[in-house]
């Protein structure tokens, strides 16, 4: 499958208890404006979750959003459902009853033209249903969840060998969750590899689909989760350096004619510091003292200049100068001494750098100063430039751009000062940026 080509964000529904249906317009107003062409919404298994993706199928049946192009589908997330029993399906089949026939829900056609409701999930490999292996449970679901609501396009994100998917006569196609990451790298890597880490574990999956199926990527700015040992026990990172969102979205852009749908990870799951909203909403998972203040709007908009090249399969005109920005708040080799956890897990990996891109309406000169005398200077091109510079502690960033020596731009991410000594390990990222 080539065509159409969509760009998906990942939704967590599971931080949406004070939803109402005022906060899933706000989100689809914003997952718009930013070029997104649906949700992807994960669920578990609360019936109170249920009641907020009916919330969100109600925001987008009223008029507001009548002319717009959007859609969701969902994912069922197999870390919360059950999954051992036959009876274990209801649940799932309970979503697709009441949402399966919604015109909102996202369908593809298959090679003979039929129309299927898409349904993916999160892991799912261990899910039995009574049966004796995973293919032969998840055929027995799929044909469950089809009784209800007819024909499914089944792309889950199975934790599995690639190698295996011949034996899944279950799957129309495939999801590769972490594609998106260089989960593989360790301190121990050499450092030229752990620099513009490869990201090619799509070659792997796609070699092992057939021409039929639907492969669905993944893309992700960044990987922190600061959980102890008496909460989610979660606390590492991945290395996210060496502008990942731009280097991810290069690479899938290469091989854009093998990828049906991304998939942005995430749209809010603030827990692991990956969300792309412009604006925090909802009930955050304990997560604020990494989260609250570290804005990733900037993020937003540049994906949507990549979501654009990918649906058109050519890159938007430049209009304005644009500066986009991001750093981490502290020294990496920092101690925190008011953090009851310690610093994550591969904190070695990230490089106390700040990340900058440019797209440039024409050739330009750019200043990046921490503080007044440490500048790094950079003559640019049209189109997207990639830049960094070190970080030093004490100062902030200033940016600076130049045309026939006028200024166009400057920028000072606002209230933005590198700390060596942090009262938490915030290994999160700030982002901002400003127009010309």
């Amino acid at each position: 499958m080539t065509s159409p080509k969509y760009v998906f964000a990942h939704f967590m529904v599971g931080n949406t208890y004070p939803y109402t249906v005022d906060d899933w317009t706000a989100d689809i107003e914003e997952a718009l404006e930013n070029h997104l062409d649906g949700f992807v919404l994960n669920v578990g298994k609360e019936d109170w979750q249920r009641d907020r993706v009916a919330l969100c199928f109600d925001a987008l049946s009223g008029p507001r959003f009548s002319s717009k192009s959007f859609f969701l589908f969902l994912s069922f997330d197999m870390s919360s459902f059950p999954a051992a029993e036959a009876t274990h399906v209801k649940l799932l089949c309970e979503y697709l009853s009441v949402f399966g026939d919604h015109p909102r829900m996202l369908k593809l056609r298959d090679s003979a033209g039929k129309a299927k409701i898409v349904v993916s999930t999160f892991a799912g490999e261990s899910a039995r249903f009574g049966e004796r292996d995973l293919n032969a449970g998840w055929v027995f679901a799929k044909a469950a969840m089809e009784s209800v609501v007819g024909p499914i396009h089944f792309i889950p994100a199975f934790f599995v060998d690639p190698a295996t998917y011949s034996e899944l006569s279950c799957l129309d196609g495939v999801f590769n969750w972490n594609g998106g990451w260089p989960i593989h790298l360790t301190p121990s890597h050499p450092r030229a590899e752990i620099e513009n880490a490869r990201l090619d574990t799509d070659a792997h999956h796609l070699r092992n689909l057939q021409k039929h199926q639907t492969y669905m990527a993944a893309v992700s700015p960044w990987f922190f989760t600061h959980y102890g040992v008496n909460s989610w026990n979660k606390n590492w990172i991945y290395r996210c350096d060496d502008w990942l969102l731009v280097r991810r979205w290069e690479q899938l852009l290469a091989i854009r004619d093998s990828i049906d749908i991304v998939q942005v990870i995430s749209w809010n799951d603030y827990g692991e510091s990956h969300y792309i909203c412009p604006t925090i909403r909802g009930a955050q998972p304990n997560s604020q003292k990494w989260v609250d203040g570290f804005s990733h709007a900037a993020w937003a908009r540049l994906n949507g200049y990549f979501a654009r090249a990918f649906r058109d399969g050519v890159f938007p005109n430049i209009e304005r100068d644009e500066i986009f920005w991001w750093a981490r708040p502290h020294a990496r080799d920092a101690v925190a001494p008011q953090d009851e956890v310690p610093r994550p897990r591969n904190w070695e990996l990230t490089d106390d750098k700040c990340w900058i891109v440019i797209l440039a309406t024409a050739p330009a000169h750019v200043s990046m100063a921490a503080g007044d005398q440490d500048v790094v200077e950079a003559d640019i091109e049209a189109g997207l430039t990639r830049l960094s510079r070190s970080l030093v502690v004490g100062e902030g960033i200033r940016v600076t751009l130049h045309r026939a020596g006028k200024l166009v731009v400057e920028f000072r991410p606002p209230d933005f000062e590198f700390v060596g000594t942090p009262t938490v390990h915030n290994f999160n990222a700030l982002s901002s940026w400003v127009q010309a």
